[in-house]
């Protein structure tokens, strides 16, 4: 039996094996990547050393948005979720989602919560805007918790910054674009209180 995906299936499956290994992961010096939680890095250095007696080579990943610089062994990178910014293509299945693709939480904060954090943990961009588009329905029905707001500014920032990479284009940009997806989904952002960037 062959079971069809839509895009949005698609695509976590895609970023599922490359997270799981199943295609190589091997990085570029300069090459833009994408840290889980933290978003769009660049990894600036390459460089070998041992562990435990053999030969790793390590990727200095420097987030774009904080400055944070992150040593990777290339045998961790299936571990912490490093991966490579999405193709276009991608980046036009994530907008897709967000006008047409359903989004469901639970009702029990803790569960939604956890979730909600679980999602974001897996550095899938789909799963990111799932996440937003769970916050940003449940906000027209009740006020979000500190905590809620914080990742729903969180998974904005995360989404913002991939896709403005991916398309080459402004936050700002992109910003309006996930607006506009959002309101053919009848959903507006909330206003928000917190700053992503914490």
């Amino acid at each position: 039996m062959v079971e069809m995906l839509d895009g949005y299936s698609a695509v976590c499956l895609i970023l599922k094996h490359v997270g799981e290994g199943k295609y190589p992961m091997d990085f570029k010096l300069g090459e833009k990547v994408v840290y889980p939680n933290h978003g769009v890095g660049l990894i600036e250095q390459i460089s070998f050393g041992y562990v435990n007696g053999k030969s790793e080579r390590f990727y200095m990943c420097k987030i774009v948005a904080s400055g944070l610089k992150v040593m990777v062994p290339q045998s961790n990178i299936n571990t912490v979720g490093l991966r490579p910014v999405i193709r276009s293509n991608q980046a036009e299945a994530v907008l897709s989602f967000l006008e047409r693709g359903r989004s469901d939480s639970h009702h029990d904060w803790k569960h939604r919560f956890k979730e909600n954090s679980d999602k974001m943990r897996t550095g899938s961009l789909m799963e990111v805007a799932a996440v937003l588009k769970g916050l940003v329905a449940l906000s027209r029905t009740k006020p979000l918790s500190f905590r809620e707001k914080k990742m729903l500014d969180r998974a904005k920032h995360l989404l913002i910054s991939e896709l403005a990479t991916v398309r080459n284009t402004s936050e700002q940009a992109v910003e309006t674009n996930i607006a506009r997806a959002l309101a053919k989904a009848k959903l507006q952002m909330p206003e928000t209180t917190t700053a992503a960037a914490d």
